[in-house]
């Protein structure tokens, strides 16, 4: 019951996040900035994104409930409140601010702290700690894209 009760909180957080992301793109991939940029060419669809995220937030949420129902500590709170104003900050400094070198800064922070999840974090999960490998797969996705705006904007 204690690890139902932390999914269905870090359901409620994590996407809020996401809705909170949003609200802060300014338009976002359809805002002329954005469209105006040579983007590399394995940038995926746009819908891609909203299942990509919708997907690894559900696998994330199950991961922090187990989490959470074993460890509820501190240093757990601490790490998972810096990935989450990492990960909603993101889209406001890229989006919103076109601040490409901090964005792509943000994502490489992001990337160890979900590194640090994997193999630091989940000692006691076991197979659970697989559920963040999309996260951390598709973090090294956007990484890759954010460098290619960089690099060739």
């Amino acid at each position: 019951m204690k690890q139902l009760r932390s999914t269905l909180l870090f359901l409620i957080l994590n996407f809020g996040g996401l809705a909170i992301g949003s609200w802060l793109m300014n338009g976002g991939p359809l805002s002329d900035w954005y469209t105006s940029l040579n983007q590399a060419p394995w940038t995926p669809p746009g819908f891609v994104f909203g299942i990509a995220w919708t997907l690894i937030m559900l696998f994330f949420s199950v991961y922090l409930g187990k989490l959470f129902a074993l460890e509820n500590t501190s240093a757990h709170r601490i790490t998972f409140l810096f990935q989450f104003i990492l990960n909603v900050s993101w889209n406001y400094v890229f989006f919103n601010q076109h601040l490409v070198i901090f964005a792509f800064i943000i994502l490489l922070l992001l990337t160890a702290l979900l590194f640090i999840y994997y193999f630091r974090g989940s000692k006691k999960l076991g197979a659970y700690k697989y559920l963040l490998l999309p996260y951390l797969a598709w973090l090294c996705v956007a990484t890759s894209l954010n460098l290619y705006i960089l690099v060739h904007n």
